[in-house]
This record gives structure tokens, sequence and C-alpha cells, in this order.
């Protein structure tokens, strides 16, 4: 496993755990939705998560909670471009963009995003050959059926066998369309298309994934899942979404997804810390 990605001419440290700070500019985010629809909101609010230690900024213009419906490509573009455009003008942090459309994908990237967040990992028509044709990383993720529908009852013979497995045929075919294993990173899709059961068994059998020998991304921040195990609102998460990305990171995830970044770098530099002692 590389150590280092390079996106887009930013080099990304995995040596260390590190942070990637969710960016929603939608108006109906479970969590944040509408306090960042306008670029310079969303500017200042990328400043201070990477003033907190956030190395990568999520940029995402399309709700995935569950119930969620679609948004249309040209809706996304107009509120993702202006973002990203700001932010890359300004810092040096990695902007991914985390978007399934191939043409919000090709024109992040012109835009100054360095890495793609896609959580139907590349099975969208065209996906796989447009991204195949860049040369910035990409992380996969696991979703089963679609944001709209994904919480009706899922189901799995073995939740965490099965996620793997799709992984890898995932990875398979992106080494297909020539897409270098060097840019590929895995995410197990927290609370898309799983159950509180199968959530919770995901977290407890997260380092089965290290053997797919790819940085995982983890992202577990304020879900439904701590909501339902403590009894709190989405606002009311966050020890919860600390805990959860120690236990990830015990486990071997290189990169969290956080809403709160402060506190989840902090709560992931102790826990790589005692987990690197001899």
């Amino acid at each position: 496993m590389d150590n280092f990605l390079d996106c887009a001419g930013k080099r990304l440290d995995l040596t260390q755990p590190q942070v990637m700070g969710v960016l929603n500019v939608t108006p109906d985010s479970f969590s944040d939705g509408g306090r960042y629809v306008t670029p310079d909101a969303a500017r200042d609010h990328a400043r201070r998560m990477v003033a907190e230690g956030a190395t990568i900024i999520d940029v995402g213009g399309e709700s995935t909670r569950p119930g969620a419906a679609p948004v249309p490509e040209q809706e996304e573009l107009r509120r993702v471009i202006p973002v990203i455009e700001a932010i890359a003008a300004e810092s040096s942090a990695v902007i991914s963009i985390d978007t399934r459309k191939p043409a919000v994908m090709s024109a992040a990237v012109a835009a100054g995003a360095g890495m793609i967040n896609d959580i139907s990992a590349l099975q969208a028509e065209g996906a796989i050959e447009h991204v195949a044709r860049f040369d910035v990383p990409v992380c996969l993720m696991h979703m089963r059926g679609e944001p709209r529908t994904m919480q009706a009852a899922p189901q799995y013979r073995d939740v965490v066998h099965e996620i793997r497995d799709f992984l890898g045929e995932r990875v398979a075919a992106c080494a297909r369309a020539g897409i270098a294993r060097r840019r590929l990173l895995i995410d197990p899709g927290f609370g898309f298309g799983k159950s509180l059961e199968h959530n919770l068994r995901l977290l407890k059998h997260l380092e089965d994934f290290n053997e797919l020998e790819l940085p995982m991304v983890v992202g577990v921040s304020r879900k439904s899942l701590i909501g339902a195990v403590l009894d709190v609102t989405a606002d009311e998460r966050l020890y919860g979404s600390i805990a959860l990305a120690a236990i990830a990171v015990w486990q071997g995830a290189a990169i969290i997804r956080a809403h709160d970044v402060a506190a989840t770098v902090q709560a992931i530099k102790i826990t790589a810390a005692v987990r690197a002692a001899d």
C-alpha cells in the first residue's frame, strides 16, 4: 500500500491518519443542510476546517441521506464548481468532490479538485471510463440500492464478507479500465443500505478490509447509528462520532470523514500514537 497519494500535485501523507472535512453545499443534508450553500459561507467553513487540522475538504452538492431525491446534473454543477474554485484559489488542502456523476467529476477536477469520492463506486454509466482519463485518486464506496430507498429493510448473508467482496470486484473493474491501483481508496459505506446491526458488525470487523491492501476511508460522523445507540439528535452526536473515529483508526482506517474536525483530529492522533507504541 502506498503511503502517499498524489492529488493533482498535492501530496497527501497517509503514514498518519488524516481527517476529511465535510462541506455540504446542499439545502437538505441530514446534519448541516443549508448552512454553506453560498460560495462565501462554504469557503469560510473550509478555512475553519483546515485551521482545525483537516487535510482534505470533501465538497458535495447532492444530499445522499436516506430518502434523498436525486439532484439534476446542472444544479449540482451550479452548487459545487464555484465553491471548489474559491477553495482552490487560497488553500493547500486537497479538495475532494463527492459525486456520482461523470460530468461533475470532470468539471470539479478542472476547477481544482484533487480527489473523487463516489458513493456508487464508479458504477454510473460511463463513470469508470471517464475517471480512467484523469490522474487523481478515487474513493470507491459501497452502497446497497439508491439513497431514496437504501434503508428499506437492507439484508445481507454476511455483511462484512459481501461488502469486502464488492469492493474487491470494483477494484478489479478499475484495473481493467486502466485506473492504477495507487489511485484507489475504499469505503465500506456506513449507513448506506445498512441496518444498525450491519453497521455495528462492520465496525467490529473493520480490520478485515485491510486484506484489500488499500487506504480505507471511514465516514461515521453524526450518523444515525449513533443516534440509535445513544438516543441523541444529529447535533448531539459529537462524542459518539469521535469514539467511532478512534475505533476505525485502531483497525487501520487511513482517512476519517468528519463534521467536527478539531475534536476528530485530536481523537485520531492519540489513537494512532497508542496503536504505534511498542
